[in-house]
């Protein structure tokens, strides 16, 4: 995958990953209300926890897609070491 590679995930994966990524969203205005609403501690941790695993799991979602890409057919341009550099970037 090259900066230009386009996401490859099927349309059903590609859909749950934009709700994760929604859902991120409100979870991340939902902590800056809550920062400042000057709410307790530990329900900001929460959702800013909550937050990141959405985030985490859209990332995983698209590299799964690549790595799929890339052993359906290793001969497309898929490189395997920026796969890992990006699997490890979420890690």
């Amino acid at each position: 995958m090259t900066a230009s590679t386009p996401v490859r995930i099927d349309d059903t994966e590609r859909i749950e990953v934009i709700k994760r990524l929604r859902r991120a969203e409100g979870q991340v205005a939902g902590v800056i209300r809550m920062l400042e609403a000057e709410r307790d501690c530990r329900e900001v941790v929460t959702q800013l926890a909550a937050a990141s695993r959405a985030l985490d799991r859209a990332g995983f979602a698209i590299l799964a897609g690549g790595l799929r890409h890339c052993l359906e057919d290793p001969t497309g341009g898929g490189d395997p070491a920026e796969l890992e550099r990006l699997f490890l970037s979420l890690a």
